[in-house]
Formats: C-alpha cells, structure tokens, sequence
C-alpha cells in the first residue's frame, strides 16, 4: 500500500517519473479547476469508436426493462502492439462524448491501449437503447459490460503478436464511474471460480466513497450553481427517456408538483434513483451503494487500484480516501495506492503540460503492465 502527496510524499510520483501536480494559470484553485472542460473545447481527433451493444437484463425491481448499454470502441494506431483494454465510466450527467473522458482515452490510446467507452443506462449517445437511468451501484448492468469486455480481451488478444493470451482488462472511472466500479469489483459474482476479480487494475479519479457525505457537500450553499446545473441535466435526462417515465415520476419532476420539483441531488435520488434501483429510500440507497465500509471490510477483494483525489475538490470531500487509506495502512493491502494533491478540483487535475490526472493514469497503467503483463 502506498500514500502519496505530490508535494509531501514523492514516491509514488518518482516511480513514475512525473513532476508534482503543478495548476496552470488562469486555472487556479479548485471551483476553476473543477470548470476548466466546460469553458474550454480541445481539438481532440475524430471519433472513430467502432459501436458495440451490450445487452443488460431488466432491473428486478421492474422499474426499467431489458434494453442495450452503447459502448465504443477505440483502438491504438499500432493495434499490433496493444497492450490492454480500458474499460472506461463517465461520471454523473456525462457520457462517452464528454470532453474529459475523451481526453483521456486518448492518453490510453498513445500509450497502447485499447479503450472501450461506455454509456451508462440513460446516458447518451444511446439513450434509446434501454430504459431508465443508471445508479451509484449498477451491477447488474455492469456485469454484462465486464463479461463481454473480457470476451472481447480474448479475441483482441489472438490478434496481437506479442500477447500470448487475453490482454488484461484495466477499469477507469470518472467521478461516479469509478463508485460503480468499485461496486462492481466488491460484487462476488463478478469474481471466477479461480478468484480472478472483475478488472485486473482500477483507477478511480475524483470518486465518491461515501455518497450521504457527497450529498450533503454538494448541498453547501457554495455549491448551489454546480447544483442546479447537475439536476437540471439529471432532469433532462429522465424525462427525455423514449421509453416515457411513469405517471409518479412525471410527476414529482414537474413544476406542478405540490412539494415543487427536486431542489437538490438527494431529492432526485429520493423520487427517482433509489425507488428505481429497489432501494427503501433514498437513506438505503446511499447506504447500500456507498463503497467505503465495504471497502473497509473487504478491500482484498480489490485488483490494484489507485485513488486520485484532490483536497480541494469542491463536490467529493476527501475525508472519504483519507479514512480508506488510514485502514488500508493499517491493514497492510498491498494492492492499493492513493495520491491525494492540495489542488485539482473535482477531476481537474489541468496541470502546466495538460491534463497532470491523464498523465498519472496513463503511467500508472503502464507500469502496472510492464510490472505484471509484458
């Protein structure tokens, strides 16, 4: 286990050979940097990602039918040469068009790895493709985007002259993506009868541990802008369902209703995404789909996995990590790594030579498959 500050503690960023987190200016302080990717567009190459569906099961509450997760696939220019698949999440609103995720596939991709993209249920680009919305834990719709990701490890790796077998399956999430993929990894199902976990490597940039606490931070009256523009895409999103939405939800999501429609973060997860999910409420729901005590008591169960998370990030408090870290410490997990900066916002990270966060990613990954995969 290993806990790194790039300012305090430099281990891990010698391994790695990157330069502490530096802000570059006008980027300064973490509201700026939490902002930067919805100020500024990047010239990023086209989007070649070639289109896979992945079919997902009907939610056993029966609150959203069987339907397809829209997934793209992006592949190195040496594709002889790949090294790994990429799983990779968006965050919350977002999607596999978002100017950050994006960003870094392509770091993935200079690298040599292959990147497989995923919408989450509700996310667009393809949102028709199945009902409802998507939740902190989700895995009974990740558990087929796994299976066929290894699948498809399997069949690119038969193409690459220096694999010998199936290439490795690393995950990245983003923000809410890796909570989903922590879930994912802590669900026992996900692990085979030899007890391989679901993802050979994790990466969680930004990721809320402890959802209640996240909730409560977003709800600052500091917060309020990030707020509304969260809901007002969360909103957007449902109601945009071409499945419909039942007659409750239209609702509870309409102006006209008598309590007003949801004001905050907790107050969507309440009407929509907890009694979705089968949660009680929305209390069950934060309880249940939040990480960090499962992590606490079962964090063995993880692949190597690095937390990157800044202090002053303005939506995911980091008390969460640091608290992970003190017991992992502790516990002596080998497996998990942490690098904690001062600065960066809420998957920021936008550092004097691009995006610092990218960078970290990418060498870790490397490492980690010169180190267990070459």
């Amino acid at each position: 286990m290993l806990v790194g500050r790039d300012d305090s503690c430099p281990s891990l960023l010698e391994e790695l050979d990157l330069p502490s987190f530096e802000q570059r200016f006008p980027w300064i302080g973490g509201d700026l940097q939490t902002l930067r990717d919805t100020f500024i567009s990047e010239r990023l190459p086209a989007d070649t990602g070639k289109k896979i569906e992945i079919a997902v099961p009907s939610l056993s509450t029966g609150a959203a039918g069987a339907g397809h997760l829209l997934a793209l696939l992006d592949i190195p220019k040496d594709f002889s040469y790949t090294r790994g698949v990429v799983l990779l999440l968006h965050g919350l609103g977002g999607s596999s068009r978002r100017l950050g995720l994006r960003r870094m596939a392509c770091s993935f991709l200079e690298a040599g790895f292959a990147v497989l993209r995923l919408n989450l249920r509700g996310a667009d680009p393809g949102r028709h493709l199945a009902p409802g919305t998507y939740a902190a834990q989700c895995n009974s719709d990740l558990g087929p985007v796994i299976v066929r990701a290894r699948k498809l490890c399997e069949l690119l790796g038969k193409q690459v002259d220096s694999c010998k077998g199936a290439l490795p399956l690393f995950g990245a999430g983003i923000s809410l993506g890796g909570t989903m993929l922590l879930n994912a990894c802590l669900e026992k199902q996900h692990i085979d009868e030899k007890g391989k976990p679901a993802l050979d490597a994790l990466v969680c940039t930004s990721s809320p541990l402890d959802l209640a606490a996240c909730s409560a931070s977003i709800e600052r009256p500091r917060n309020r802008v990030y707020q509304r523009w969260l809901l007002n895409r969360l909103i957007r999103q449902t109601l945009a369902d071409p499945f419909g939405v039942n007659d409750r939800e239209k609702h509870l999501l309409s102006l006209k209703s008598e309590s007003g429609f949801p004001r905050t973060i907790r107050a969507f997860d309440a009407a929509i995404t907890a009694p979705r999910w089968g949660y009680k409420d929305v209390n069950d729901y934060y309880l249940e789909a939040s990480p960090l005590l499962k992590l606490i008591k079962s964090s063995a169960m993880l692949p190597p996995t690095l937390f990157l998370q800044a202090i002053d990030d303005p939506w995911v408090p980091v008390a969460g990590v640091e608290q992970l870290a003190e017991h992992i410490s502790s516990s002596q997990v080998p497996r998990c790594q942490f690098m904690l900066t001062k600065k960066g916002g809420h998957n920021g990270f936008h550092g004097i030579k691009g995006c610092w966060g990218d960078l970290l990613v990418q060498k870790w990954f490397t490492r980690l498959w010169i180190d267990c995969f070459s």
